[in-house]
């Protein structure tokens, strides 16, 4: 079943064509990797997804409803949470009360059983008490993910999250997200490429602000087109 899908998204910036025209749909369930160059387009177009930016034409469906002119706020509670505009950690605060603000800005109830199976789920309970800036750097992105699913989003949109983390902390990643699925759906923006082709069912590869091909990771790797604009040959 399709969760969301695009058709004509464009967002322009002066002359630059930033997502051009792209068409896109992500099934319920998967975890679906974006890929491609730097200047692709990848954020700008996770970014019109989310609401943080608006589209110049184009539209928008999630499970069928439009929701093109909606505002992020009103997307978060339709079901999309974006990791770089939703789960921000407060340093200043707790591990427990980072996840607590997501529940309690959803509604959720009750409150703290709720915090602590989002933690759970992410290996974070043992840190609850714990203040949030005086986690590692990697323990920080995890505790995102935590604050992502403690929305309870039909779709969760992760930026990079793997940048900057040590090979176990990446690890730990994959397993978070492998664990997530099918009850959340996953689109992940990512530059290491062992962590796309390890963990996404499907690959959309943008070039340009647009789509260059979409398929598995085994047709991604034998198309032409995508290693000649980025995988190197």
């Amino acid at each position: 079943m399709t969760l969301l899908e695009a058709r004509g998204l464009t967002r322009h910036f002066g002359g630059l064509r930033a997502v051009n025209g792209v068409d896109f749909a992500l099934e319920a369930g998967e975890i679906h990797a974006l890929i491609g160059p730097n200047g692709a387009g990848k954020t700008t177009f996770v970014s019109l997804l989310s609401g943080r930016i608006p589209a110049q034409s184009g539209t928008i469906r999630l499970r069928g409803r439009d929701i093109t002119r909606l505002p992020a706020h009103a997307r978060v509670r339709a079901g999309i949470a974006y990791t770089f505009q939703i789960t921000q950690v407060y340093a200043a605060l707790s591990v427990f009360d980072n996840v607590a603000l997501a529940v309690q800005g959803r509604g959720g109830h009750p409150l703290a059983a709720e915090t602590m199976a989002a933690l759970d789920r992410v290996g974070l309970a043992d840190r609850a008490g714990q203040t949030a800036g005086t986690l590692s750097y990697g323990h920080q992105r995890v505790l995102e993910i935590a604050m992502g699913l403690a929305l309870r989003p039909l779709l969760l949109i992760l930026d990079e999250p793997t940048q900057g983390l040590a090979e176990g902390e990446i690890a730990t990643f994959k397993d978070i997200v492998r664990s997530v699925v099918p009850q959340t759906t996953v689109l992940l923006i990512e530059h290491n490429m062992d962590v796309v082709m390890g963990l996404a069912q499907r690959i959309t590869v943008l070039n340009f602000g647009e789509v260059l091909a979409t398929g598995t990771p085994a047709e991604i790797r034998a198309d032409p087109a995508v290693q000649a604009a980025y995988l190197g040959g």
